[in-house]
């Protein structure tokens, strides 16, 4: 089993004996996502999997408090921010621009990748490479601005 699977399994344990229903849920809807994609495609996922279910679910969580903010319901705005700080817990430390952008010189350099054209190449390795370290939009946009020089 996955190290990020059994600190997950062990958090809702201890969410549960501290009667936190708040964490309980959120740890619970992670898990109902990774169980759900075991049963789908027959196969253990790997800290790298679950990793990219929880990147999945912070982008949710973001998507849904700009529509919450621009709806007026504050409320349920600090409910995401607060399963945010959860989910966000579960990741590695994010990357820096600074340390994204030395990783997309070598990419590039890597795969002689020269203009537009060549963005695909270089996603497919900065994903490959970085993985949920930081997010695909700043990925993209570094990419881009590297590959219009």
């Amino acid at each position: 089993m996955s190290q990020l699977k059994e600190r997950l399994q062990a958090d809702l344990k201890t969410a549960m004996k501290e009667k936190d229903s708040f964490k309980r849920g959120v740890i619970r809807f992670v898990m109902s996502a990774i169980k759900q994609i075991e049963v789908d495609e027959r196969k253990e996922l790997t800290d790298a999997d679950i990793e990219a279910i929880i990147v999945k679910q912070i982008k949710q969580r973001n998507d849904a408090i700009e529509q919450f903010r621009e709806g007026g319901r504050e409320d349920l705005v600090e409910q995401n921010e607060k399963e945010l700080e959860i989910l966000r817990s579960y990741l590695p430390e994010p990357m820096s621009e600074d340390e994204v952008r030395e990783i997309l010189k070598e990419i590039i350099a890597e795969t002689g990748a020269e203009g537009m054209k060549d963005m695909g190449k270089v996603m497919s390795a900065a994903k490959a490479k970085i993985g949920s370290r930081a997010e695909g939009k700043v990925i993209n946009q570094i990419a881009k601005e590297l590959l219009n020089r």
